[in-house]
């Protein structure tokens, strides 16, 4: 039998984590609910300064897990190779701020999303581009990250720029911090963290490129027995408020842009 979702207003444990650690204990308890995510998206999912996975979507994991009432294992898995992971059966589910997309969809099955987002720009400093409709020129460079959103919108929207694809968030926000590239394309909570950093040589372009706002879900081996489990959690997390706890932990800084901008909340979602 499920154990009761646990709300998670709670204080927040060292490395800014809601829930204990998700490690499994040896002997004849549950199996282990074994989570992919790529611990580089701050603050969803990613290292703290000791190297544990916290953020979001660890909580998120964690949370689940307790619903099933089964221990969380957290297996950091390069972007790239989620999917793989999936399909061959090294993780259970990915949470990982993956946005459903079509071609994903052929390959897995997905959760009822449980956040969105849209694509936004980080420009150079000097750069002329000051919308997503400046894009489209063969004087633009774009840095975008391998597999992402921002990759297949960058190459179907924006032919005549010239498209630069890098394995990392970093070594993207590198290329515009260096006006290498006039902008990197990623969703509007990257833009405003980086710029944050790079301030003296980036600019945030808080316009979400038409046609690219678009559902997260949690990723699931096709035929996954869990597509039930994870759709109720989803459906009852957000009613009691888990969603909303979150942000207040995470996201309040970010939420104040977002209004602002008229951009969508990530968690504005209904059933």
């Amino acid at each position: 039998m499920k154990r009761k979702l646990l709300l998670i207003a709670l204080a927040v444990t060292v490395g800014g984590s809601l829930f204990a650690s998700g490690s499994g204990e040896a002997g004849n308890g549950p199996e282990p609910l074994v989570v992919g995510m790529e611990l580089q998206f701050p603050p969803f999912e990613y290292s703290d300064t000791s190297g544990n996975p916290t953020g979001i979507s660890v909580d998120l994991a964690r949370a689940f897990g307790e619903y099933l009432g089964r221990p969380v294992e957290i297996r950091n898995i390069e972007w790239t190779g989620l999917i793989p992971a999936l399909r061959t059966g090294r993780v259970d589910v990915v949470i990982s701020s993956m946005t459903i997309t079509e071609e994903r969809d052929k390959q897995i099955d997905f959760s009822i999303p449980y956040a969105r987002a849209g694509l936004t720009l980080l420009a150079n400093r000097n750069s002329p581009v000051n919308a997503p409709a400046d894009l489209n020129s063969s004087d633009v460079v774009i840095a975008v990250k391998s597999g992402t959103t921002g990759a297949i919108a960058a190459q179907e929207q924006f032919p005549k720029a010239e498209v630069r694809i890098f394995d990392s968030v970093s070594a993207c926000v590198l290329e515009v911090s260096q006006g290498k590239a006039d902008v990197f394309i990623y969703d509007a909570l990257t833009v405003y963290e980086n710029w944050k950093k790079n301030s003296d040589t980036t600019r945030p372009i808080f316009q979400v490129i038409e046609g690219t706002f678009n559902n997260w879900g949690a990723g699931l081996p096709d035929g996954s027995p869990l597509k039930p489990d994870i759709d109720a959690f989803i459906r009852e997390f957000r009613r009691d408020g888990g969603f909303d706890r979150l942000a207040d932990v995470y996201l309040s800084d970010i939420k104040t842009i977002f209004d602002e901008s008229g951009i969508p909340f990530f968690f504005d979602i209904e059933d």
